[in-house]
């Protein structure tokens, strides 16, 4: 089985930076689909960012031009780097595993168990 361990998330000011990692063991990274999700209370989970086996990425539209998802196969670990962050922002942060192309799909089988993200 995979799991993910996530960390990184924080309480900022609006216009400030975070970087959210998650750690993969039980498989190797580079087997798999990888996406980052968020879900702020009361609404539905949305996908964030997604990464492929080459490192090919997809983003949202809230997300593009301001997230960076990567990964580290050295280290087994997903990053989403996340700049000039707003308060709608604000979001439980999950990581996502799957070894099928799933995108921002929310069908993957694989989650982290979130780490929390406040903008204010």
């Amino acid at each position: 089985d995979v799991q993910l361990v996530e960390s990184g998330g924080n309480s900022v000011q609006a216009g400030g930076s975070l970087r959210l990692s998650c750690a993969v063991s039980g498989d190797t990274i580079s087997r798999l689909y990888m996406a980052r999700f968020r879900q702020a209370p009361g609404q539905e989970r949305e996908g964030v960012a997604a990464i492929d086996r080459t490192g090919s990425t997809t983003y949202s539209y809230s997300a593009q031009a301001r997230f960076t998802i990567s990964k580290d196969n050295a280290e087994n670990t997903l990053y989403l780097e996340m700049n000039n962050l707003q308060p709608e922002d604000t979001a439980m942060y999950y990581c996502a595993a799957d070894l099928y192309n799933m995108q921002l799909a929310r069908h993957y089988s694989n989650w982290g168990q979130g780490t929390q993200v406040t903008v204010s």
